[in-house]
């Protein structure tokens, strides 16, 4: 029987749910949000795991990269489409959201996001700060170039 863990994650901590392939529910737990605790968790669980799911959001890479290192397969779903599907329901905590996205996963009902390496991430980063300190340094020169002839101009460069 295969058995499908449903993270729903926050910053400080991830509720955790484990269903069976006939959706019974079979753990529910609130960790850590730390790759290191759920992976400890995980790997203690009496029975092998199919799949871990997570939905879209700002801790999702680190999670991702953590758990596919600690062995786990994890799938990373879009969280508008997540949203959609749990909208309907009426009482909405992180313990049944949890439920509602291993629920989803046991399915199939859902489009997997492509999750870029860290590689990615980390050039995208570096990207946006050129972006912004280009942005501030014409800014600068835009308001200097207002007074006196532009505080950046290669020409007031003192010697």
């Amino acid at each position: 029987m295969d058995y499908f863990v449903g993270l729903d994650v926050s910053l400080r901590s991830c509720a955790l749910c484990v269903v069976d392939t006939k959706g019974k529910v079979v753990l529910e737990r609130e960790l850590a949000c730390e790759v290191d605790d759920i992976a400890a968790y995980l790997s203690d669980f009496e029975f092998p795991i199919d799949r871990i799911d997570l939905e879209a959001g700002t801790m999702s890479q680190h999670l991702y990269f953590g758990l596919q290192a600690a062995g786990f397969d994890v799938v990373c779903m879009e969280a508008r489409q997540v949203n959609a599907a749990l909208s309907a329901m009426r009482n909405r905590t992180d313990k049944n959201d949890a439920k509602d996205i291993a629920h989803v996963l046991r399915t199939g009902w859902f489009s997997p996001v492509h999750m870029k390496s860290r590689e990615a991430h980390g050039l995208r980063a570096l990207l946006s700060t050129r972006k912004a300190l280009l942005k501030k340094t014409m800014d600068l020169n835009r308001v200097g170039s207002e007074h006196d002839g532009g505080c950046l101009h290669p020409n007031n460069i003192l010697p």
